[in-house]
């Protein structure tokens, strides 16, 4: 069992959240019990991850996707009451890492889906050492020895490894030798992958200009959806939580085929 406010403080200097500029909250956005001997995790806090919260008796749930995000109404209604109500009449924190999640250098999204994907990462294109966002890199060696990878086969492997049809834009007829990759909704990024020459890059969502941009460009993008792409940095946050602090942990993947 351990104390609400230092396993909060551990979690903030972990991923030295004070350090983001987000467009949310981030470390604890609702208040619940002191206590805590239970944290769940999960992608994003909806309505189905808090139940099985109170069904397993949680005292954290922890998430990428929380509350509070920039331009949101304010209001306290409809679904954004159910979910509250849920946190508060069971005593339930709230706490979620957006983009300190993204960037951390071994548990966030980027460097957790890199691992799953068979990617060697050698930098980033954005931000300042140790916080970007978009990485570049290549196929680590287990990846590239089944041969030059075309679009098509490297999609077709990131779908087995991820559980899910990854779409496939292809740009070009090309092996895939240079790659940069950034989870979630950071298609637009694809700009910068242009910069750097690579021959694919990988995010989670796809939108119509991204189609037009790869095509044009000679760029093969990979979409390989949003929920799918940051499973895994807060189940390993989760994991290094419990391991530092000795609370029991559970991750709950609540499918989202976004």
């Amino acid at each position: 069992m351990a104390d609400r406010d230092v396993l909060v403080e551990a979690l903030d200097g972990c991923l030295e959240a004070q350090a983001f500029k987000d467009y949310t909250v981030n470390g604890l956005q609702v208040e619940g019990r002191r206590e805590v001997r239970r944290v769940l995790t999960g992608v994003t806090a909806n309505q189905a991850l808090l139940d099985e919260a109170v069904a397993w008796q949680a005292d954290m749930v922890l998430v990428h996707h929380g509350y509070f995000w920039k331009n949101e109404p304010a209001r306290i209604t409809g679904m954004k009451r159910r979910r509250l109500k849920t946190l508060l009449a069971n005593d339930i924190n709230l706490a979620a890492y957006h983009l300190p999640l993204d960037a951390h250098p071994t548990l966030g999204n980027n460097v957790q889906l890199a691992e799953r994907l068979g990617l060697v990462s050698e930098g980033c294109l954005d931000g300042v050492p140790g916080r970007g966002l978009v990485h570049v890199g290549r196929l680590a060696d287990e990846l590239a020895a089944g041969g030059e990878l075309d679009s098509a086969a490297l999609g077709a492997e990131f779908s087995r490894r991820l559980g899910r049809e990854v779409l496939v834009i292809a740009g070009h007829d090309r092996p895939i030798k240079r790659i940069a990759w950034c989870t979630g909704g950071a298609q637009d990024y694809i700009g910068l992958a242009i910069e750097a020459g690579v021959d694919a890059f990988l995010s989670g969502e796809i939108s119509e200009r991204t189609t037009h941009s790869a095509r044009e460009e000679g760029v093969t993008y990979l979409a390989a959806g949003h929920h799918a792409t940051e499973r895994d940095g807060v189940r390993a946050l989760g994991e290094w939580l419990a391991a530092e602090h000795a609370v029991e942990h559970r991750f709950v993947d609540i499918d989202n085929p976004a």
